[in-house]
């Protein structure tokens, strides 16, 4: 090689090098079912977060954040688009978002960074997935954009660990008792959760030539509660902190809400006896899925890339545990739309914390604007980066929640306000009435804040696509 061509190369390689240095790495975190009982927003419910707790103090914690669907596939598939399902047309679980023709040629996160020259890896649950069946492992994972995936781009999800008789505390008539929970006389490293971390952080402990995008999907606390009884032990049945209930909690409720609900399953817990075992089965394996986000910054902090990298942390959607007599998500109540967000950026304050309704949706294009790349996705959600800069402001902004074609919430600061199919609502003042017990939709001096609401509902949505014929469940 001639002189020339040593000088052209050496320069070739300095500059990618420059540029790889200066892009922002990205590490995003997704949990799966964890409600909003994590330290940092609600300490009275006594979760252990320490990890999570944590990187809400370095970052910027949203107090006030919502999922799109609460659903783990259209959730998953707003936030990867940034789109709504009413844009989308992606509402259940049961629709294969790849398969949509609306979605046809949609740049998900991942392959907006692979297109912008990003070494693109991920693993674990990031896209719809369950334990529930064999297919469930691999469920709706696009393999397209990532350059590796953990366990392999035709699966999402290591074996997982269960008991050797099953169910262990639940009822074969939940979801064929997979809605089962269980103490596991394992260590940490012996679950799949653990497996994906264990990939995650060999990554994240050594160089790349190109800036990184590492996604790791956590499981927990998504049921079966299978869990080291080490979590179990953190969690004294006997002191347990529990959800606050109101007894006939739905009497003022609209028909389509209360078909939402799964009273059945709340009324065989306490008939039972059974109902302080699940709490404390799904406060173990959240704090085991803490225990995994603290691994996974231990080796970010401990690796090269620890100085300039965007963290963002989200769940899919809340979880019900006897709220409003219901349990797990599929319902438009505060319980199982909030949920934490948390997002780390270099050069940006640490601690902020907004209390401004913001909504998944929005990571997509709060990630292009830190990232300094460009997009030519038309988003449904609007960046976060100014309230990364300021923390919260007065703001009239609201977010719009869809369960279902036709059924929506719509959070603001102070209110959130529920609209079905058939026009029934419900109301609730979000400061005087966290717990949601007193419907305000039909007090004539609230008709205002509904008529408000009420606008922000889309006059039009897309349709079931792909095209899904549902069949309503009772409950």
């Amino acid at each position: 090689m001639n002189d020339k061509l040593i000088i052209l190369s050496l320069f070739f390689n300095l500059s990618i090098n420059c540029w790889a240095n200066s892009q922002p790495n990205i590490l995003f975190i997704a949990i799966d079912d964890l409600n909003n009982w994590v330290g940092a927003l609600n300490p009275e419910m006594n979760l252990k977060t320490p990890h999570i707790d944590k990187l809400a103090s370095e970052g910027t914690l949203f107090t006030n954040a919502h999922c799109a669907v609460p659903a783990c596939n259209p959730s998953r598939t707003s936030v990867m688009t940034g789109l709504q399902a009413t844009t989308s047309g992606v509402y259940y679980n049961q629709q294969d978002w790849r398969l949509s023709q609306k979605l046809k040629g949609a740049i998900t996160i991942p392959q907006h960074f692979k297109n912008h020259g990003y070494k693109v890896m991920g693993g674990g649950k990031l896209y719809h997935a369950a334990t529930l069946s064999r297919k469930g492992y691999t469920g709706l994972l696009d393999p397209k954009p990532w350059d590796e995936f953990y366990p392999s781009k035709e699966r999402q999800m290591p074996e997982e660990v269960s008991p050797p008789n099953f169910p262990v505390n639940g009822d074969k008539k939940f979801y064929k008792g997979f809605f089962d929970w269980g103490k596991l006389d394992i260590n940490d490293d012996e679950m799949a959760d653990a497996k994906v971390v264990a990939w995650a952080e060999k990554q994240l402990l050594q160089k790349h030539e190109k800036p990184l995008f590492m996604a790791v999907g956590i499981y927990r606390p998504h049921i079966p509660w299978y869990t080291p009884k080490s979590y179990f032990n953190e969690y004294n049945i006997e002191s347990l902190v529990m959800p606050e209930i109101k007894k006939n909690d739905l009497n003022d409720v609209p028909k389509l809400g209360q078909d939402m609900a799964r009273r059945s399953w709340q009324e065989w817990m306490l008939n039972e006896g059974k109902y302080k075992e699940a709490v404390q089965a799904y406060k173990a394996s959240a704090t085991f899925a803490d225990a995994m986000v603290g691994r996974v910054i231990k080796a970010l902090n401990e690796g090269p890339l620890s100085e300039n990298t965007i963290v963002v942390l989200w769940s899919d959607h809340g979880y019900h545990l006897g709220h409003k007599e219901h349990w797990e998500k599929f319902a438009l109540w505060g319980q199982t739309t909030q949920v934490p967000l948390i997002v780390k950026a270099p050069n940006f304050k640490a601690g902020l914390r907004v209390n401004n309704p913001t909504s998944l949706i929005d990571i997509y294009p709060t990630l292009v604007e830190l990232s300094k790349t460009k997009s030519r996705v038309e988003f449904d959600g609007k960046s976060l980066v100014p309230w990364l800069k300021e923390g919260s402001q007065e703001s009239t902004h609201s977010v719009l929640i869809t369960q279902g074609r036709g059924n929506h919430a719509v959070r603001s600061k102070d209110w959130h306000y529920i609209r079905y199919e058939d026009g029934s609502d419900e109301l609730y003042h979000t400061k005087k009435d966290p717990n949601q017990f007193d419907n305000l939709s039909k007090k004539i001096e609230f008709l205002h804040i509904v008529k408000e609401h009420s606008r922000k509902i889309p006059e039009h949505e897309a349709q079931l696509d792909p095209f899904y014929k549902r069949v309503p469940k009772k409950y």
